[in-house]
């Protein structure tokens, strides 16, 4: 659209109105957000055709993801003309590469130009810019015309004024597809959560009498001094328990992420309930040995403790040569003006293998020799974050992996409980 000089405020008027439009686009998909972007820069340019072009990383193209509604914009569909490859050359692509701007009044005498765009669909004028999306290239804006000189200097500035503001459609348009892609995903992810608790729940219900049976028939076994019946009732008994576990940490979990699981400290010694809890993982094959003061006094919920201590001996236990020791070692420690207690669970495992060390307190994380699915460690985490601490760990491969619990000493307060 070129301009006189008796006609600037019109000119102005047409083309803050083109901005106007174009920033009022509301279209959540970036195809449609572009077709209409592309359809008010034609009707202001007065322009044959407008393109919104954006590259396919894929293919290394230029794809017109935006064309207007004009005779030579359905005729550059139909040619398969939409799409330019950046091997190819010509003007867009130049665009595209150097970020500079680029105009034309005779596209027909430019060699650099690609002849499809001159000789099948008769561009003589042309007008290109780029456009960018949060600071990075992703495509060119062009207008063409069927006549020669149909556009000035000042319309080339404003195309690029409005290839900004494309860029942002483009970027709006983006967001809200991340969004609902989020959303639909958060929504599988709930439905999913909200399955497995249900059927959590189910199958511990189911267990409960199955393996009150199991020890009726140990108990019957043993009396009549069946030895083989014996073994097998071990066995299915351990495969329930392990079932169990699962069950229950699965319900952890989704009390966890439901904000109901809760903690009741009080007051007590962490030595006795160190002890008791390594004594009852003590086997004849292995040594676990327990370095502690006489006390140490600090306010945490026993059970939730426990669970913690339980599932790290366990861990430590498994990921280990059976004939090697494991170290358990609780001491205070002042941190700035607060007195923590630290536990220290240790092996001489392999270590937790460097890949799986910066999501190893995430759900559904377990290395490829483990039994578990990976909720153990979590479900640890939590129960520490709830009392005010925090879960480290120390592994380096091949020499075994250490893991600290901090407990703070001091009460915490309700804010930290929740």
């Amino acid at each position: 659209m070129s301009t006189t000089s008796d006609a600037p405020v019109a000119y102005n008027s047409t083309l803050l109105v083109a901005m106007e439009r174009i920033l009022a686009i509301d279209a959540p998909e970036l195809s449609s957000a572009m077709q209409e972007a592309a359809q008010v820069i034609a009707e202001a340019f007065e322009a044959d055709k407008v393109d919104a072009m954006f590259l396919e990383g894929e293919t290394n193209t230029l794809v017109a993801l935006g064309t207007s509604d004009t005779p030579m914009g359905h005729r550059q569909h139909a040619l398969g003309l939409h799409r330019l490859p950046i091997a190819n050359g010509g003007r867009a692509a130049r665009v595209f590469e150097t970020g500079i701007s680029h105009r034309s009044g005779r596209v027909d005498e430019d060699p650099e130009e690609l002849p499809g765009l001159v000789h099948a669909l008769g561009i003589r004028s042309e007008i290109i810019a780029p456009v960018e999306v949060r600071g990075v290239r992703r495509g060119v804006v062009l207008a063409s015309n069927a006549t020669h000189d149909a556009y000035s200097e000042g319309d080339l500035r404003f195309l690029e004024v409005i290839g900004r503001w494309v860029g942002m459609v483009a970027h709006r348009s983006e967001l809200y597809r991340q969004l609902q892609e989020e959303s639909a995903e958060r929504g599988r992810r709930v439905a999913g959560e909200e399955l497995v608790t249900v059927l959590a729940h189910d199958v511990r219900n189911l267990l409960t009498p199955l393996v009150a049976r199991i020890d009726l028939v140990r108990r019957r076994a043993r009396r009549d001094g069946r030895d083989r019946d014996l073994q097998d009732l071990d066995i299915v008994s351990q495969s329930a328990t392990r079932l169990t576990r699962l069950m229950e940490n699965l319900l952890d979990v989704a009390r966890l992420e439901g904000g109901v699981f809760t903690i009741r400290p009080r007051p007590a010694d962490l030595v006795p309930l160190v002890e008791e809890t390594v004594s009852a993982f003590h086997a004849e094959s292995r040594s676990i040995s327990v370095r502690a003061p006489d006390d140490v006094e600090a306010c945490f919920d026993p059970e939730g403790i426990r669970q913690v201590l339980e599932n790290l001996l366990s861990n430590a236990l498994r990921h280990s040569p059976a004939d090697t020791p494991v170290d358990v070692h609780l001491r205070t420690e002042s941190r700035g003006e607060e007195e923590w207690a630290i536990i220290s669970v240790s092996n001489e495992g392999p270590g937790v293998p460097p890949e799986l060390l910066p999501h190893l307190f995430s759900r559904f994380v377990a290395d490829s020799k483990s039994t578990g699915v990976g909720l153990g460690l979590y479900i640890a985490s939590r129960i520490v974050a709830l009392h005010g601490g925090a879960i480290s760990v120390d592994s380096v491969p091949e020499q075994g992996a250490r893991f600290h619990v901090a407990l703070p000493l001091a009460r915490p307060g309700p804010e930290e409980l929740l």
